[in-house]
């Protein structure tokens, strides 16, 4: 018997489910794992960086600001003090929108 014949049959999505499937709310984040150790301390900068303009974009996306040039440096800080995250640098804010120009 092939191997395909005995993998149960994935779950519906939302596009092939024949009714809408429910979310599950609310939403639990997934658990956070050690940064892997022996990397370069930029390393470690970059990647913590990258992880705030991800929740910062998302944020501003949530907010209604979907544009990159509505997303000036005190609009970044004002939805960084909002959802509790320190208030981003220069550098942090370009790189937010960058993430917003490049998802289009």
């Amino acid at each position: 018997m092939p191997a395909a014949a005995l993998k149960p049959k994935p779950l519906p999505t939302q596009s092939t489910a024949k009714r809408p499937v429910q979310l599950d709310l609310p939403y639990a984040p997934v658990a956070k794992r050690p940064l892997p150790p022996g990397r370069p301390r930029e390393w470690y900068v970059t990647h913590n960086r990258r992880l705030k303009a991800m929740r910062l974009a998302i944020a501003l996306l949530d907010s209604g600001v979907h544009m990159p040039n509505q997303a000036r440096n005190e609009t970044i800080r004002d939805v960084a003090e909002l959802i509790g995250v320190h208030p981003p640098s220069d550098t942090t804010c370009h790189m937010v929108r960058a993430l917003m120009r490049y998802a289009r």
